[in-house]
């Protein structure tokens, strides 16, 4: 060994001595942090729930900490998701949290679940959204995650309706990056048959569809999951997906990134049955119409004319059938801000006078990323 390969080793000891050294460190500190963690859990009331614990709010102020502490090499995404798996540990030490979610298992909607809540919790499997409302409302999940819209092809309208008939908060959100994979148990592209995707993952990979398999056949399954289950058990059927769905189904990625638009993400809300308090940098979500009485030109600037004169930001709105009458609508508003804030407060004080239908549906943080 040359003296130059001695130093070289030498150096390489010293390095793994100092990563052994922080490794002891750090999990000295995290053991630390549940033990604190485990405390706060104990001077709550002896009997109380999960959601006693699940601060949604202060688990925002935290990773928003991390962001600003956060100075390389590790990307702010990896850095945020080690925090949340720590979180997500120490407060699984009271009892871990059930999040009902849009199954089967392998959806991006169960991704979601983990990234917001990490994998300490119990992730439990809906057959659809509404049964996903279901199971938060008789508290058999103490949140839920439902898909709400996508970047490229808009809202999930069956989640917007569930919000005219439940009593249900949202009680935060979840932006995540759609990747889209093909997937399949053949080898290459020659041997598929048929595509099974839900819709929305079918729409978004049209583009690319169209190029490279023109002449196969497209069937819109309930779920991306049913999708790989099928391709699972089929001959020549394969499927979209992400790389959940192709390891929990044990398919072979055949081509990765087939989504048309690079920006593709999709926006989930959490629901859960208590408001929650202010963070710092909310959202708050109101479902309103118009006074039965007002019709014709300028009911619709009747309502938003308040927000713009108190300088209040509305990043989304959309209108649903009111399942009432005929051409009688409703709207969903998102609005930059908490519902406790004193200037958004007075808005809203102004509108529940004027609107025949008022519910403030949520307000929450914005999704950190």
């Amino acid at each position: 060994m040359t003296k130059k390969d001695k130093k070289t080793a030498i150096n390489m000891t010293d390095i793994r001595e100092g990563i052994d050294s922080i490794d002891a460190q750090i999990q000295s500190l995290i053991s630390q942090r549940a033990e604190l963690a485990k405390n706060i859990g104990l001077t709550k009331k002896k009997n109380g729930a999960s959601t006693d614990f699940y601060r949604p709010e202060r688990e925002a102020d935290v990773l928003k900490s991390v962001l600003e502490r956060n100075q390389g090499p590790l990307k702010n995404e990896e850095m945020l998701r080690l925090f949340r798996e720590i979180m997500s540990a120490c407060l699984a030490q009271q009892e871990p949290l059930k999040v009902g979610f849009l199954g089967p298992e392998g959806t991006f909607t169960q991704a979601a679940v983990y990234k917001q809540f990490g994998h300490s919790v119990r992730a439990l499997p809906c057959i659809s959204i509404d049964e996903v409302f279901q199971e938060v409302e008789c508290q058999a999940a103490d949140f839920g995650v439902v898909p709400i819209e996508n970047s490229t092809e808009g809202t999930v309208n069956n989640t917007l309706d569930m919000f005219l008939s439940s009593s249900l908060k949202i009680c935060g959100e979840i932006e995540l990056r759609i990747e889209h994979h093909l997937i399949g148990k053949m080898n290459d592209l020659n041997s598929i048959k048929r595509i099974c995707a839900h819709e929305q993952a079918l729409a978004q990979c049209r583009g690319w569809v169209r190029e490279y398999l023109p002449e196969i056949e497209l069937i819109s399954v309930s779920s991306n999951a049913v999708g790989a289950r099928r391709a699972r058990d089929e001959k020549g059927t394969a499927a979209i997906g992400g790389d959940t769905a192709a390891g929990i189904y044990d398919l072979n990625i055949l081509t990765k990134n087939i989504e048309d638009r690079s920006d593709n993400t999709t926006r989930f809300l959490v629901i859960g049955r208590n408001m929650i308090a202010p963070s710092g940098d909310d959202k708050t979500t109101i479902l309103l119409s118009a006074d039965d009485t007002k019709t014709g030109a300028g009911v619709l600037y009747s309502i938003l004319e308040p927000f713009s004169a108190n300088n209040i930001n509305i990043t989304r709105i959309e209108s649903r059938p009111s399942h009432k009458k005929n051409w009688d609508y409703v709207f969903f508003l998102d609005v930059d801000g908490h519902a406790d804030d004193k200037s958004l407060k007075s808005v809203l004080e102004e509108l529940q006078a004027s609107c025949s239908l008022f519910r403030i549906l949520g307000a929450y943080p914005k999704a950190v990323d």
